[in-house]
């Protein structure tokens, strides 16, 4: 069992950067591979990036990509979504997700364990 506790959403202008964190409880996390995913107001959950369990490789949607970048530390058992160039487009909440084992789906269907979102507001 793994729970998911996201922070470091905001309101930040067009142009600007956010951090976000996903913190996983349990000892088994580097078994795990994480994802982030993204909801936006009367949308489905739209995939945004996901990291194996060694940090060795990473996916990303083309519509973030060159922006953000995800990261994890296993040390802290902490997942990252690093947002820079933010667009009004990128207004959502923000969910970390999270799957034992080392393979990793853009799918949200294949991921077993949530957290609660975090709001992400980027103004014009």
């Amino acid at each position: 069992q793994v729970q998911l506790v996201e922070s470091g959403g905001g309101l930040v202008q067009a142009g600007g950067s956010l951090r976000l964190s996903c913190a996983a409880s349990g000892r088994t996390f580097s078994t795990y591979a994480f994802g982030w995913f993204r909801q936006a107001p009367g949308k489905e959950h739209e995939f945004v990036s996901t990291i194996n369990w060694s940090g060795g490789t990473t996916y990303y949607a083309d519509s973030v990509k060159g922006r953000f970048t995800i990261s994890r530390d296993n040390a802290k058992n902490t997942v990252y979504l690093q947002m820079n160039s933010l667009k009004p487009e990128d207004t959502a909440v923000y969910y970390c997700a999270a799957r034992s084992g080392n393979s990793y789906y853009t799918s949200a269907h294949a991921y077993s364990y949530w957290g609660q979102g975090t709001q992400v507001t980027v103004s014009s």
